[in-house]
């Protein structure tokens, strides 16, 4: 699926939409034309990625995608609210929270190079519960026993697609999964601040440290780019930052709960893209999977929301 940050994270996202740029009347319909377009935009960077991995070490993928999305983002906060924007009200969580994306974008990047798209993507998918089940942890939130039975079958589906103990098994399909874990436990932790902090002083946080960390990291994972690269690789950052957009501005016309599960159109267009570009074509136990881990991550967004309504009511 994408990278960094993921249109699973929908509390930064819809609290970015919630800065009042300009009133805007709310429009569902609108709100998911623009996340299924950031799907196939996120598609496109993640095709360029997997491109890229083939011949760069994944560190530095992931540092010419932050770099790029960096030099795009520090400007937007720059004019959007000036200096006190890249003051955060808990500096340690913040980091914390970059380390988590850091670590996903690493992964997923790796697992890139010698998985399928669709496949990476599929799996990657498992975030949302993985994100139900931290916050089980570490927020203290309570599930109940549907939530939980749709997560059991959410794993059913990473199993089929996996298929561990069988001859089809890769170790690789560990790191998109290993993925997700980091991108989840980054999720948390942004909930964990919630209310405390502007969206944009994490989003821009999350651009620097990116930058800082995977700096530190180059020297011993460089391979010199050849000048097409360097073009994919701005055009893979310029394709992140699009998404990133694409995604606020679908927030600021609806709630997450009604927007944030179409962001699993993003499988059709793993698959047709991976299909197009690489020829690889899933197989029907990649697809079975995909369908499952889908229909499990909608039911558990579906609950979600039923849970909120009932807190409301109850307010």
């Amino acid at each position: 699926m994408t990278a960094a940050f993921k249109t699973s994270d929908s509390k930064v996202l819809s609290g970015i939409a919630d800065q009042p740029l300009h009133a805007q009347a709310q429009s569902p319909a609108r709100g998911i034309l623009l996340l299924v377009a950031s799907t196939i935009v996120f598609s496109l960077c993640d095709v360029i990625t997997k491109h890229l991995a083939a011949t760069l070490p994944a560190v530095e993928v992931a540092w010419l995608r932050y770099v790029t999305f960096a030099f795009i983002v520090v400007p937007w906060v720059m004019v959007s609210g000036g200096r006190t924007l890249f003051r955060a009200k808990r500096p340690g969580l913040q980091v914390l929270r970059s380390f988590g994306i850091i670590g996903s974008t690493l992964f997923f990047t790796q697992g890139l190079r010698y998985l399928p798209v669709a496949e990476s993507t599929a799996i990657y998918f498992i975030s949302p519960i993985l994100i139900m089940a931290l916050s089980i942890l570490f927020l203290g939130e309570t599930v109940g026993w549907r939530r939980w039975t749709a997560a059991l079958v959410g794993l059913v589906g990473v199993l089929i697609v996996i298929r561990p103990g069988t001859d089809a098994f890769q170790l690789t399909a560990l790191l998109p999964l290993l993925g997700a874990t980091s991108w989840a436990a980054g999720a948390v932790v942004t909930r964990k601040m919630s209310g405390s902090e502007h969206p944009l002083t994490t989003l821009v946080y999350s651009a620097i440290m990116g930058c800082l960390v995977l700096s530190l990291l180059l020297p011993f994972n460089w391979v010199t780019p050849t000048g097409s690269e360097v073009g994919l690789a701005a055009l893979m950052g310029v394709f992140f930052a699009a998404g990133q957009w694409l995604v606020v501005l679908a927030y600021r016309h609806g709630n997450a709960s009604v927007i944030a599960p179409f962001s699993y159109v993003q499988l059709l267009w793993a698959g047709a893209l991976g299909y197009l570009v690489f020829g690889a074509l899933p197989d029907g136990w990649t697809i079975l999977g995909a369908g499952i881990i889908a229909a499990s991550g909608l039911y558990t967004a579906y609950r979600e929301r039923v849970r909120m309504l009932q807190a409301r009511r109850g307010a």
